[in-house]
């Protein structure tokens, strides 16, 4: 069924949505196949958000766990500094040939809504972000980054405060604003077309780690594991894998504090068959199917569903889905920061958390890649609040 992973994803969203979203899905179908439209993106990817990124062998790392050989994807080198350009640009793009004036965007951590911003200054649109409150106070520097760029900020308090609320924001400013505005979703999150346009988009990392480390190699790995908030980021570093059974692909989502209701952003764990934001897919609910609220050190997982695809291949059983602690993240962010000199996103820590736990199971014969979603300085205040350093 179109629109459909399995029994997930589709478009429950107001009907006055129902034409912009048809537009969108007629012109994505149509410009992906343009070559004008696959110039330009290749040249802002290559020349511009500066792709391909490496994949990074982190031989201190490895030989301090002792086992498999660890290797970074590293998408925090990316323009920006996380895979979020690889999607905002894209999207940004799509609009600008679609003859939107206008982009909105939701942000949790800030790197999409800096993303969107870049885009939007780099293509001359208008650019509106709408980020939580309690996001925005935990993720100063970004706030700033993206007013900076000249974008207009938006803090929601509403509610938590969080990603939730931003993207509830979103979709209302969007059903008011939809002749002239592209609302450019960050994550395989939302109604069709979206997860399948933001993974198209993200699945360079991907076909960049394939290429790569078989030429490095000469096969492909045993892992590939990725943190989940919405899951952009691992649905870039799994897509063109999948078909490739002797790969294994872990998400890794945020197990906070324990994975009581209210604790962690693990829908993949402890939700249900659910609808939010336009899509049916995993949400953390209560007995009633009310959505609970969610809770991450990292403010982009703080989110209580996810995209229905990676819902989709957890229920087909090809991707396995975990969680790490946020003690766990916060440990592995100061070991790769003191062990390779590289500071990593707290998102992207929880992935490298579970990394260390399965090494010493593959063995040194074998091959890990993290995807390193982005980097870190956008966390150091949290870090530093925790009196670590």
């Amino acid at each position: 069924m179109k629109g459909f992973f399995g029994e997930f994803g589709g478009y429950y969203v107001p009907e006055v949505l129902i034409p912009a979203l048809e537009e969108l899905e007629k012109e994505y179908n149509r410009l992906k196949k343009d070559e004008e439209f696959q110039r330009q993106l290749d040249h802002y990817m290559k020349n511009f958000g500066g792709r391909p990124t490496p994949l990074y062998f982190a031989a201190r790392l490895t030989d301090k766990w002792g086992g498999a050989k660890i290797y970074l994807k590293r998408e925090d080198l990316l323009h920006g500094g996380a895979h979020k350009f690889n999607n905002a640009m894209g999207q940004a793009l799509l609009a600008k040939f679609m003859g939107k004036k206008r982009i909105i965007a939701e942000t949790g951590a800030g790197q999409h809504g800096v993303a969107t911003a870049i885009s939007g200054a780099a293509l001359g649109l208008e650019t509106e972000i709408y980020m939580g409150s309690k996001d925005g106070e935990r993720q100063a520097v970004n706030v700033k980054k993206m007013k900076l760029l000249g974008a207009k900020v938006n803090l929601v308090s509403k509610g938590n405060g969080t990603l939730k609320e931003a993207i509830n924001e979103a979709l209302r400013d969007w059903a008011g604003s939809v002749e002239y505005t592209h609302y450019l979703i960050g994550s395989v999150v939302g109604p069709y077309p979206y997860p399948e346009i933001v993974r198209d988009f993200q699945s360079v990392i991907s076909r960049e780690i394939k290429e790569q480390i078989n030429k490095i190699e000469g096969r492909l790995p045993d892992a590939v594991v990725a943190c989940v908030g919405g899951g952009s980021n691992a649905m870039g570093a799994f897509y063109n894998f999948i078909n490739d059974k002797s790969v294994r692909l872990i998400g890794v989502q945020a197990g906070g504090k324990g994975l009581d209701l209210g604790n962690n952003s693990a829908p993949l764990i402890i939700g249900n068959t659910g609808i939010l934001h336009g899509a049916k897919t995993k949400v953390i609910q209560d007995e009633n199917g009310n959505t609970i609220d969610s809770y991450s050190i990292s403010a982009g997982l703080d989110y209580p569903a996810v995209g229905p695809e990676h819902a989709y291949l957890q229920s087909i059983g090809r991707a396995e889905y975990t969680y790490a602690l946020d003690n766990e993240a916060v440990e592995a962010f100061l070991e790769l920061s003191k062990t390779e000199g590289i500071i990593p996103a707290l998102e992207s820590s929880h992935a490298l958390a579970y990394a260390k736990k399965i090494a010493n199971d593959i063995g040194k014969d074998g091959i890990i890649i993290v995807n390193l979603s982005g980097r870190g300085d956008k966390d150091l205040d949290t870090i530093m609040k925790m009196g670590i350093i």
